[in-house]
């Protein structure tokens, strides 16, 4: 009975990440409009870090999602 719940604390624990990735999503995407507005000329460069930055923040987010479903369902 204890360790269920504090599977289910160990979990929530883990979904915080999410909350970073939000942020970072945020940012990353802020970063890019302040930069387009400053030099629109360079909008494909700037695209291309864009996505790569999104993709590395969502992959943490991700991983901490994975690791609440494993302390879940493992």
């Amino acid at each position: 009975m204890m360790v269920e719940g504090l599977r289910y604390v160990g979990a929530g624990c883990a979904t915080i990440s999410l909350i970073g990735a939000g942020i970072g999503i945020g940012s990353v995407f802020a970063a890019l409009i302040i930069s387009i507005a400053r030099n629109p000329y360079l909008l494909k460069s700037f695209m291309t870090y864009a996505i790569l930055g999104f993709a590395l923040v969502e992959a943490m987010g991700l991983f901490g999602l994975m690791m609440a479903f494993i302390i879940l369902f493992g």
